[in-house]
Parts: C-alpha cells; structure tokens; sequence
C-alpha cells in the first residue's frame, strides 16, 4: 500500500495514504462526535470564504513572517482551545473551520515531478476504516457518492486556499501588514496581559490608500473581508476571558508560535 510521503505533514495529520479502488476497497466513512486532535490546537487555517461567518465566532488573525495564512485563534494561548472540552466535544455554537471539518481527508501530490493532486486520507483516523457501519467510500468498484462529495469538498477548498493566497500576496503589496499585539487589562493581574507574534492588518494604512486603490479593492470585495478580520479582532478579550472562566487562564508562558502571551 503506498504511503504519501510522511514528512512535513499538515496539523493534525500523522500519515497520508492515497485513496485506491484496489487496497481500500471495503472501506468505509463513520460520523464522529469528538475530535480529540483539537483539543490543544489555538490556532486553525482559515480561508477567506469563511472570514465572514468565522468573524462572528473567533479573532481572525495572520501568522507571523513573510508567508503568513489567516488563522482562526480558538484560544490566545498555545494548547488551549475554548471550543471543545477534554474529549474534543464542541462545547457549544461555534464555528468549525473548513480545515477541520476536511479531516481526515486532503489532497496532496503524490509525486514531486508532477502537479497532479490526489484524494488521500488519514489511516490512523478513527473515522474510516473496514467497518461493518457506516457509509461505503466504493459501489461496484467506483467511488460511491459519499466520496464524490469528500472529493469536491477538497477540490473546493483547495481553490479557497488559492484565493486566499492570492489575498495575502495583494496585502502585502500594498504594505497593509503590521505586527500585532493586543493588550487586556484584568483583575487577575496588576499589568496587562500582552498577547503578540502574529500580523494584522494596520488601519491608519489602510485609511491613508489612495482613492483608486481602496476602489479596486472594494470591487474585488478584498475590502470587506479586511474590515471582517478587523471587527474580529474585537473577540479577543471574549476569548481571554473564556480561557479563564475554563480554568485555563494565561500565567507565565513561553513564546507562542501563532500567539505570544507575556505579563507585560
């Protein structure tokens, strides 16, 4: 059974295999309720066509560096998702990232001299695998309408991921990207708590654009996804305050890889 190549794999995937008609035959796809691979993760993937619906939810933040990707921050700090409980139950109305709910299946180049993309999944998911429930990922040798539908969820977000290169790549022309940071004052401390080590995008720049430049931008519809980062970021203090009210409040931490806390 060939295996895609194991290193450099996404979050929360430990092993891809391609999907084959021969070797996966007999398999199947089952519901879970529970996602315990969420459960210490803070910070998820994002795509521009979910910023309007995940603003309403969770600050929408961009990662450090010169290749940043818009990212979901279900908890300020590293290994706290607010989310979904010990088990990886949602705990309630939120917005699960297209990232997520793609798991255990993406596409992914099987070969490096060629940029043909395949239906590949995860064997160690609980979600597939030769069981006697469930729904068959094959009917009479071709790929049932279960893994039709897997299949265009992927093509469809890999064309999202596209999109929203192409959006990041248009901010940073425009030298719209700031470092952030975001200060909340609490209770529970004499000084703020100071949360950094990701990008924003910086308003006075924004408003300083010229007249031509913030039509285009506007007729593209980059605008409004801007303001819905922007509007997002509004959440953060929910977010902290969600943590503590879990008991999971920040104290003294390391460095963040999507967020940094400090005691400023």
């Amino acid at each position: 059974m060939a295996s895609a190549p194991a290193n450099n794999l996404p979050i929360f995937y430990n092993d891809l295999l391609p999907l084959s008609s021969v070797d996966h035959i007999d398999f199947r796809s089952r519901a879970v309720d529970s996602a315990p691979f969420l459960t210490t993760q803070h910070a998820i993937p994002l795509t521009i066509d979910e910023f309007v619906t995940a603003q309403r939810f969770v600050p929408i933040i961009f990662s450090a560096g010169q290749d940043s990707v818009p990212l979901a921050l279900m908890g300020l700090n590293e290994g706290v998702n607010i989310f979904v409980d010990d088990e990886g139950k949602l705990r309630g109305p939120a917005y699960v990232p297209a990232y997520v709910r793609r798991y255990p299946w993406m596409l992914a180049k099987l070969r490096p001299d060629s940029d043909e993309l395949s239906l590949c999944f995860d064997p160690t998911s609980p979600a597939i695998g030769t069981f006697e429930d469930g729904e068959a990922l094959f009917a009479d040798g071709k790929p049932s309408e279960l893994t039709q539908g897997v299949l265009k969820f992927c093509e469809d977000f890999e064309q999202a991921a596209a999109r929203t290169g192409q959006f990041v790549r248009e901010l940073q022309e425009l030298d719209l990207f700031m470092d952030g940071e975001v200060s909340i004052q609490t209770p529970i401390a004499d000084q703020p708590f100071v949360y950094r080590g990701f990008r924003m995008v910086n308003e006075e720049k924004l408003r300083e654009l010229r007249g031509d430049q913030l039509r285009k931008m506007n007729q593209s519809g980059l605008l409004a996804l801007v303001y819905a980062h922007l509007f997002s970021l509004q959440l953060m203090r929910d977010i902290f305050e969600a943590q503590v009210s879990q008991g999971k409040g920040p104290i003294a931490l390391p460095a963040q890889p999507a967020v940094e806390a400090a005691n400023a």
